[in-house]
């Protein structure tokens, strides 16, 4: 998976991925862990968080040769009924504004910026 995200995904601004990160992700909800699959290999990733009151996506990454193929609205569709079936009313979508790639394909699945809000961060310290 982490091989993976180095070549499909774009990585910046963000935390190094860990194994026991995806582990825990896995051990604390292993359905939000969406994959695409082809002969064995893996294609395409989205996580669909759910927390009991929203929906977030993230990690969606398809491998460079299977792009503009369906992989990544398989993936996206999949995440959206899975919050159907939890209850889910509204996804957001974490896409770095510099990542122009990756928006023409945000679009076309129906989803737009937000541009009166605003994501606030602050790293937590490992103790």
């Amino acid at each position: 998976m982490l091989d993976f995200w180095r070549t499909a995904a774009e990585d910046a601004h963000r935390p190094a991925d860990s194994a026991q990160a995806v582990a825990a992700l896995i051990a604390r909800d292993p359905e939000a862990l969406i994959l695409a699959v082809d002969a064995g290999a893996l294609v395409g990733t989205v996580i669909a968080g759910w927390d009991g009151w929203r929906c977030h996506l993230y990690r969606l990454a398809v491998a460079p040769a299977y792009r503009r193929q369906g992989v990544a609205g398989s993936l996206v569709e999949a995440a959206e009924e899975r919050f159907r079936r939890l209850g889910g009313i509204r996804v957001d979508a974490m896409v770095l504004d510099e990542n122009t790639a990756a928006h023409p394909a945000w679009r076309a699945l129906g989803y737009q910026p937000q541009p009166e809000w605003s994501r606030w961060a602050k790293p937590l310290s490992v103790q």
